[in-house]
């Protein structure tokens, strides 16, 4: 007979291993199935860098912001692990719209400063600011891979199982819920499943056995080969933007202009602590499916990059000493998906800044698993689209 659990959590990157933690810690009987290790290298939750802000033009997402982040010092707590390290986040750009952030911090209550670009130049003299700047300190860089290991750590203890090497290629009804199945032809029984499974999941929708007007109503998922490129700090002997410097001049950054978007943050132990980790957003090629992925970077999309820091980032050496490509997930307008139907609910907090939000939406699919409704309604588009019928 097939192994079995009441709940299955299949994908261990963020999102997932938010929600194993999550049910397990209540009590459940919780198994995670892997695709192929936690935070996996081709997948969109590995590495060290991930931007940690407050600043949302959209005040849901900063009141969100504010929730996960008791949540993270919780797990902090628990994991004896460093998860967010504190550097503060510039935002500017005649498309970021500075003043409008402030507003929305200021509503939060969030501590932050409206800059002229002088006076951020003053502060920090390696960014060529082309507008105002929004600084808010309480910002930070996430460290993923960490803070994944660290959730799969803690529902471990709380009794969950991890199996790794189990690439899910479907799953059938059952009379008592559900038979999931490997690509290598394992089965695995369970009453509820949870679908965490990141790029690959525009490639698996149609194998769930969900209904069609459920299917119908998910907003459209693209995927995307990103590329992210390391370029070294310039050694001014101590000075802004050198190495010894480097952890009170760097800041994280989001920068939008209309020729490009740009965001950047210290790379960490992804950089060998020795650069700013800087992309393009959604500069890379679209992909069926993360299964699509040839972990290729693009020349047209270094070359962007390359020139926007010397164009804007006069503290880096502009010729990077790293690079490689990860994944986004996205819908058209950036909300997450948090849905379910039949016991089986789909996850994917999507469109690149999702990392911020994991244990955040490990209790919401927690709760929505568990049959609690007390999820945002925008991310439940599918369930709206049934209901409305």
């Amino acid at each position: 007979m097939p192994d079995s659990s009441d709940y299955v959590v299949v994908g261990a990157g963020l999102a997932g291993a938010a929600t194993a933690w999550q049910l397990a810690a209540r009590g459940h009987q919780v198994t995670i199935l892997e695709r192929n290790v936690p935070a996996s290298h081709d997948a969109s939750s590995h590495g060290s860098a991930r931007i940690f802000r407050y600043a949302y033009p959209d005040p849901f997402y900063t009141r969100a912001v504010q929730e996960a982040k008791a949540l993270w010092d919780g797990l902090a707590v628990d994991s004896g692990s460093q998860l967010i390290t504190p550097s503060g986040a510039a935002d500017f750009g005649s498309e970021r719209n500075p003043r409008l952030l402030a507003g929305v911090l200021a509503q939060a209550g969030i501590e932050h400063e409206l800059l002229s670009a002088e006076e951020a130049m003053g502060r920090w003299p390696q960014i060529a600011f082309d507008t105002e700047v929004l600084w808010h300190p309480a910002a930070g860089v996430i460290d993923a891979e960490t803070a994944v290991n660290a959730m799969v750590e803690q529902a471990v203890r709380h009794g969950a199982r991890l199996l790794t090497g189990w690439p899910l290629q479907g799953l059938d009804r059952t009379a008592a819920g559900y038979r999931l199945r490997s690509a290598t032809g394992e089965t695995f029984d369970a009453g509820n499943v949870v679908i965490s499974a990141g790029g690959w999941l525009p490639g698996l929708l149609g194998e769930l056995s969900l209904p069609s007007g459920f299917l119908a109503g998910l907003p459209q998922i693209t995927v995307r080969q990103e590329q992210a490129f390391h370029f070294r700090y310039r050694d001014h002997d101590g000075g802004p933007g050198s190495v010894a410097d480097v952890g009170t001049s760097w800041p994280t950054f989001i920068h939008k202009r209309a020729d490009i978007q740009v965001y950047g943050l210290p790379g960490g132990r992804d950089a060998g602590f020795a650069g700013q980790k800087v992309a393009e957003y959604n500069g890379g090629r679209l992909l069926p499916s993360a299964a699509d992925q040839t972990g290729e970077v693009d020349p047209a999309n270094r070359g962007r990059v390359v020139d926007y820091v010397r164009r804007f980032l006069p503290g880096l050496v502009p010729e990077p000493y790293a690079e490689t490509t990860c994944l986004f997930t996205n819908t058209p307008n950036e909300d997450f998906i948090v849905d379910r139907v039949n016991n089986v609910t789909i996850l994917s907090p999507c469109s690149g800044h999702g990392a911020k939000f994991a244990p955040l939406v490990g209790q919401w699919a927690a709760d929505l698993a568990t049959g609690d409704a007390n999820v945002p309604l925008r991310f439940r588009t599918a369930t709206a689209a049934v209901s409305s019928r």
